[in-house]
């Protein structure tokens, strides 16, 4: 009989399969083998009969498909004798009678589905996502008589505003990066009511609290170098990324937050005479019916921008009409930028929700019969649009056609702060319109470019 043997990578990964803590988060940067290193951590156990072992996720869908902790499971647990099932949970059990389930708590109340189970070990993959009262409430849900003493394990990518970021503040510096001599080192912690109070030793923590158990707790910081044999080409993907999340899942930055700056610059923004030839035009829209008033003398704009994409991708921004007016005034407006571009420009607009949407959309198809009118479903993630674009701009590859409009739009730009920012967004948001149709067209483009190529035809 063959043997195969599956072995952590050295070094922080190999650090948090050994820790003697209750508790161990891992990560702090994408690619670092967190989910491998979460599925391969229960399999010392695989042969106590009593162990029985929960992985979450919060949200369903993200237990299964492509990278997911099942799919992961799939290729490593048949090969120890595991047999799986999917129904009425997804589930592993092995010939010893230990068992793994995987579980979503996508809603705050289901953490009461494990009031009464046991559980000798809990993994939260992206800890991060959920909420402190769900990871609380499951360590009282650890408890076992196989042998072992019940541990948790997390793992997750830096998000400052998570109550993550406040366990684990010992082990972070002020720059918002970890402090590696820090790595793998226990502290103790008891829950004072709603307060933790940390110790450096477990005897501290009992000279302070005799009558309690504290429970042991570290941090094991990773980064995409810490895993040699991952995606080669993952690097180059998370250097596209906007700045933020750039800083936070390639330089494990744990304190970076959007902010003015962060996502655009106006020294990131070339400036021309003329656009270059755009393989696609759109007019993207931000409505807003709002005329100034004493009560409220800086109310949003409408805003429109003309947003075009050259062959090679590069996107140009050759014109902002702007209006603070009467919903009648935005039509006219609408209507008369319209006329304006031309019929091969096509016009963005967002689609309000529910029945408003609706009449919304079929009144604007009148009112622009004859022109291409494409509608979205509004969004309020104005920090996700906006990363449609940013790293390009940060490539230099948005280019701004000179008028009077260019000084206000870098401004409004480099103050953008995403969905939290205070300030107007309107033109940023005109933009992102225009980008989200445009590069559906490119990748449609695509598509059809390597159907031809293969010689067959596609008609839709």
């Amino acid at each position: 009989m063959s043997r195969i043997e599956i072995r952590p990578n050295p070094g922080p990964q190999e650090r948090f399969l050994s820790t003697p803590a209750d508790i161990a988060f891992y990560g702090g940067a994408a690619g670092a083998g967190k989910s491998f290193a979460t599925i391969l951590d229960p399999l010392r156990h695989m042969h106590r009969k009593g162990f029985r072992a929960v992985m979450f996720r919060r949200e369903m869908t993200r237990l299964v498909g492509s990278g997911s902790l099942w799919e992961e499971s799939q290729g490593i647990y048949p090969l120890t004798g595991a047999t799986s099932r999917q129904s009425p949970v997804l589930e592993w059990r092995w010939p010893s009678g230990a068992a793994i389930e995987m579980r979503h708590l996508q809603h705050e109340k289901d953490k009461h589905a494990h009031q009464g189970k046991q559980y000798a070990a809990e993994y939260f993959d992206e800890v991060t996502e959920f909420e402190e009262s769900q990871f609380l409430y499951l360590l009282s849900r650890l408890r076992t008589t196989c042998g072992i003493r019940p541990y948790v394990r997390g793992t997750c990518n830096p998000d400052p505003d998570s109550w993550v970021r406040r366990w684990i503040d010992w082990w972070i510096g002020e720059d918002g990066l970890p402090i590696q001599s820090r790595s793998g080192v226990l502290r103790w912690f008891v829950r004072d009511g709603d307060d933790m109070v940390w110790f450096g030793t477990e005897a501290e923590a009992l000279s302070q609290y005799p009558d309690r158990r504290p429970l042991s707790f570290t941090f094991i910081p990773a980064s995409l170098a810490d895993n040699p044999k991952g995606d080669p080409t993952y690097r180059d993907r998370l250097m596209a990324l906007p700045k933020v999340d750039r800083e936070r899942l390639l330089g494990g930055n744990w304190n970076v937050r959007a902010s003015a700056g962060m996502f655009f610059r106006r020294d990131w923004f070339p400036v021309v005479d003329e656009p270059p030839e755009c393989i696609a035009w759109m007019r993207g829209w931000d409505l807003a019916a709002t005329e100034p008033t004493p009560e409220r003398p800086d109310p949003d704009w409408t805003r429109g921008a003309l947003v075009g994409i050259t062959r090679d991708e590069k996107l140009v921004i050759a014109d902002m009409a702007s209006l603070r007016g009467s919903p009648g005034a935005v039509e006219r407006l609408v209507l008369a930028t319209a006329q304006q571009d031309g019929r091969g420009v096509e016009i963005g607009l967002w689609q309000d929700p529910a029945q408003a949407g609706k009449a919304q959309v079929e009144h604007y198809q009148n009112l622009l019969s004859g022109y291409v009118v494409d509608f979205k479903p509004a969004t309020t993630n104005k920090e996700t649009l906006a990363k449609l674009w940013s790293p390009k701009a940060e490539r230099g590859e948005v280019l701004l056609v000179r008028g009077p409009w260019n000084r206000e739009f870098l401004q409004e730009a480099e103050a953008f702060e995403g969905d939290k920012g205070k300030g107007h967004d309107d033109q940023v948001d005109a933009v992102s319109r225009a980008v989200v149709s445009l590069l559906d067209m490119v990748s449609g483009a695509r598509f059809l470019d390597a159907m031809t190529t293969r010689g067959r035809s596609v008609f839709w």
